[in-house]
């Protein structure tokens, strides 16, 4: 009998998996991730000063939460090894064979800056040979009559010169799942390819182009997802979330599509997809129960792309975010409000990761997708274990290795731009500019974990938070406060039953959120 007839199911789709082009680097992202962890659980091991069940809870946290950051550092270093990527060249002249639409989601925002957008993207299209071949409809979902009135005033001229079509639903049944949905049975006839855009997304029509051209070029090409960067931001929390996305983006994505090779992902917005391919994965499944585990899934992009992949459509990343960018939340407040939406959006696909056929690489997106969540409550029980003498850690090599893994994508993205600096005063405009983004992500990460803790244990105690409520909750606590208590109860705890040693080494984490309420008012000011 045969190697290939002994192997599983499973085996042989990862087989297959490591034989496909770029499957070098995926083998090199999961020795790279299975070895950062494993030296995160070895360090803690050498560590501990006794063995109890609270030693051993402590182990597994650590094993637990590294793979999530030990697979972050390795797409950084593989973004890091990657060599230069030409420049793609629509050659002069060049026009589409089949037609594009280009759908922008609308559901409540305010549709002055898209008016301004669409107008501009319009005129730039047409000059680019792209008129004849473009549309761009407006899919509005806004479900409020007096900002459904403003829009449609403030989009008519657009509507009157044949710049955009426009269409206002007013049941949304499926939210936006729904109205591309309704889209292709109504108006899709007669086009090839559409391309994806929310309302705060923004894509210059060149990039358009080369988007089209590309797909156009390949035939078994069903989905590529564009790399994005942010908009100017209006608060410093803006400001900062900008910094990153152009600090880290380019390098970590050239990592993430270096590893995914044909079987990426897709983020929901500024990405084109063959009409064909969507058709194959439109109908998403309808998890069964209720919310939140329940119902249809509010990450539906992760598996539109893993069911695509399924259907035998190669799913790709470009990851230039040149011409290409999305606005992002200006306080911390919107931000927690997103993210809590997107946790319940991820954590649904613990349901559906093991599906039958999916591609191991889809598997490995969704995987990561939960994991980006579950990591935030892995390492706050850590540090309650740690603070209330539970467990104790002797020396400080266990917290250097896991610095070490959080700081990987950080110095990666830094040797990127400073590689590629053509001078001293650009290199120490990278550096500064690295420097203070290490130092507000030091005080938002506290945070952010305490909130996504929340959310998981909220999930996990079956509340559903819905999608774009308009309804305010029952109960709001003052701002900062949640962080604050949990903050206070790691220096109490530690204070209380631990060495002083312990309430030093757990301060980078408690004064932030000590300071949560005066923190994220300066964070948000802008706004």
């Amino acid at each position: 009998m045969s190697m290939v007839e002994t192997m599983s199911r499973a085996e042989r789709r990862i087989a297959g998996a490591l034989a496909r082009p770029g499957a070098g680097w995926l083998a090199l992202h999961l020795v790279l991730t299975l070895a950062g962890a494993a030296a995160a659980t070895a360090a803690m091991a050498s560590a501990l000063a006794s063995w109890t069940p609270a030693s051993w809870a402590a182990l597994a946290l650590v094993a637990l939460g590294a793979l999530w950051i030990s697979g972050g550092a390795a797409t950084a270093l593989i973004g890091l090894m990657q060599p230069k990527a030409a420049a793609e060249v629509v050659p002069e002249g060049w026009r589409p064979r089949g037609r594009t639409a280009i759908l922008v989601m609308l559901c409540g925002e305010e549709p002055g800056p898209l008016a301004a957008y669409l107008a501009a993207l319009r005129r730039d299209a047409d000059a680019l040979g792209l008129e004849g071949t473009t549309d761009i409809f407006v899919l509005s979902d806004t479900s409020d009559a007096a900002p459904a009135a403003k829009e449609q005033a403030v989009l008519a001229p657009l509507v009157a010169t044949g710049s955009i079509i426009y269409r206002h639903r007013t049941h949304n049944t499926g939210r936006k799942p729904g109205n591309i949905a309704e889209w292709l049975a109504t108006r899709s006839g007669g086009y090839s390819y559409m391309l994806v855009l929310d309302a705060d997304s923004r894509m210059a029509a060149g990039r358009i182009r080369s988007m089209i051209h590309r797909i156009e070029a390949r035939p078994d090409l069903g989905l590529l997802q564009a790399g994005m960067g942010m908009v100017p931001g209006r608060s410093l929390f803006g400001r900062h979330q900008r910094v990153a996305s152009r600090l880290l983006a380019p390098n970590f994505g050239r990592g993430l599509a270096a590893w995914s090779g044909e079987a990426g992902n897709y983020w929901g917005h500024n990405a084109i997809m063959r009409i064909a391919a969507f058709r194959s994965a439109a109908q998403l499944p309808v998890l069964s129960g209720p919310a939140p585990f329940g119902g249809p899934p509010l990450s539906h992009d992760f598996v539109e792309a893993a069911w695509m992949r399924r259907a035998g459509w190669v799913v790709m990343l470009d990851p230039d975010t040149r011409g290409s960018a999305e606005d992002g939340p200006q306080t911390l407040a919107e931000f927690h409000k997103r993210d809590r939406r997107w946790c319940q959006g991820n954590l649904q696909h613990i349901r559906l990761i093991g599906a039958p056929g999916l591609d191991p690489v889809s598997r490995l997106h969704l995987g990561y997708g939960i994991a980006s969540y579950v990591a935030s409550p892995l390492w706050l029980a850590l540090m309650l274990l740690v603070a209330a003498g539970l467990v104790r850690v002797e020396g400080v090599i266990p917290l250097l290795v896991v610095v070490t893994l959080l700081l990987m994508p950080k110095l990666c993205a830094l040797g990127h731009w400073l590689h590629r600096a053509r001078s001293a005063a650009r290199r120490r405009r990278f550096v500064r500019a690295g420097l203070g983004e290490l130092a507000l992500s030091t005080l938002i990460a506290p945070l952010i974990m305490v909130r996504q803790s929340g959310a998981v244990l909220s999930v996990l105690a079956g509340r559903d938070c819905g999608w774009k409520s308009g309804h305010a909750p029952r109960h709001v606590l003052p701002q900062g406060l949640p962080e604050a208590a949990v903050g206070a109860t790691l220096l109490a705890l530690a204070m209380m039953t631990s060495a002083l040693a312990t309430a030093v080494w757990l301060l980078p984490v408690a004064l932030p959120l000590l300071s949560a309420p005066a923190l994220q008012s300066w964070i948000d000011r802008g706004a």
